[in-house]
């Protein structure tokens, strides 16, 4: 039964995660059970690709009381991303990046540093000072990080509603933002749950250059660009590989074309700074990295999940695009050349494949 003191402690969790750096915080019950239905169609859809995980966890997705006993609310946050230097020009100037066949796309979201060690070490934090104040207490934290329906239980929490991208949205942020949570037993007052503003716009789904958003709020990850070049550990469908243009980590299109993400906040958090030239660099450069330089400027990156093998494959889906782009007397394609003939031998037959396909372009 939620009395004074519950309320009270909920304000004052809200205000301790503002301090951490947290740009909203709101409470969630964890009843997920009208999302089970949806969750089992798209497993069985065969949407999630080789994301064997997904499967492997069924239905615990919905089922938060599965991973903390006796869970009984979700202090869901939110994190803005933008890094600090961003102009208010920044969606074309990304999406003008993308017509620069040379250069090489990267996520926003992946220049800087790993948004899990960020959000987890806060989390972390938060749930040490509500200890601090009430004693020992049943949680655990998770920033994409276990198998629970983060989307579902932050629209729940009020955080934003889910966009027909499936990503979250928030009238006052867009979606360039974390979210993570603190699922535990306490018992606290629940906020109102978001509503839906997307009205009849499909912007979301009219400029995903794979067709990945099959419908309304209806994602095929197997054609999605961030699953193809993070998540997918085998061959890039040849199919979709001139669909993906030059972009060699994550896909952000979605986001640039939202018009709700003309009130996207720029982080203060000098963690989701650029880092390395990342927004700015071009295809050959990252794709003559050797491992050992790989690994080094890819310390503390979310990179660096995808290993070296699957960063030369995307490259080279990269470069193959770019070569077609160019004109056959434009220089840069003999650089391009002579950076894919050096690949041609590696020793991965996963990157010789990509490489020979970009040389075949």
């Amino acid at each position: 039964m939620i009395n004074d003191n519950h309320l009270l402690l909920a304000m004052r969790i809200k205000a301790w995660g503002k301090e951490l750096g947290f740009s909203d915080v709101r409470i969630a019950d964890v009843d997920l059970s009208a999302h089970e239905a949806g969750l089992t169609a798209w497993l069985d859809a065969g949407h999630h690709g080789e994301m064997d995980y997904m499967a492997s966890h069924g239905l615990k997705r919905a089922r938060p009381a599965e991973l903390v006993p006796q869970a009984l609310s979700a202090i869901m946050v939110r994190m803005d991303y933008l890094p600090g230097d961003s102009s208010s020009d920044w969606r074309n100037i990304e999406l003008d990046a993308n017509k620069k066949p040379e250069q090489a796309v990267i996520s926003i979201y992946a220049r800087g540093r790993d948004y899990h060690k960020v959000m987890k070490s806060r989390l972390k934090a938060l749930a040490d000072r509500i200890s601090e104040e009430i004693g020992p207490f049943g949680y655990r934290a998770f920033t994409d990080t276990a198998p629970v329906m983060e989307v579902a239980l932050a629209e729940k929490a009020g955080l934003g509603w889910r966009g027909k991208h499936t990503l979250l949205l928030n009238q006052r942020a867009g979606s360039t933002f974390f979210i993570g949570e603190i699922i535990t037993d306490l018992d606290l007052p629940i906020d109102a749950p978001a509503t839906s503003h997307c009205g009849n716009c499909s912007a979301c789904i009219n400029c995903c250059p794979t067709q990945a958003i099959l419908a309304p709020f209806e994602l095929d990850a197997r054609r999605c660009i961030s699953y193809l070049t993070i998540e997918l550990k085998s061959s890039i469908p040849v199919e979709l590989r001139p669909l993906i243009g030059n972009r060699v980590y994550g896909c952000d299109d979605c986001q640039l074309y939202c018009p709700w993400n003309k009130f996207a906040q720029v982080s203060d958090q000098p963690d989701f700074d650029v880092r390395n030239g990342l927004d700015n660099a071009s295809l050959i450069t990252l794709f003559n990295w050797d491992e050992a330089e790989f690994l080094a400027n890819t310390a503390g990156s979310p990179i660096r999940r995808i290993g070296y093998i699957r960063w030369l494959r995307n490259l080279a889906v990269g470069l193959g695009n770019a070569r077609r782009g160019l004109s056959v007397f434009n220089l840069a394609v003999n650089e391009i050349d002579e950076a894919l003939q050096k690949r041609l031998s590696y020793p991965s037959e996963l990157v010789r494949e990509h490489v020979q396909w970009a040389l075949d372009q």
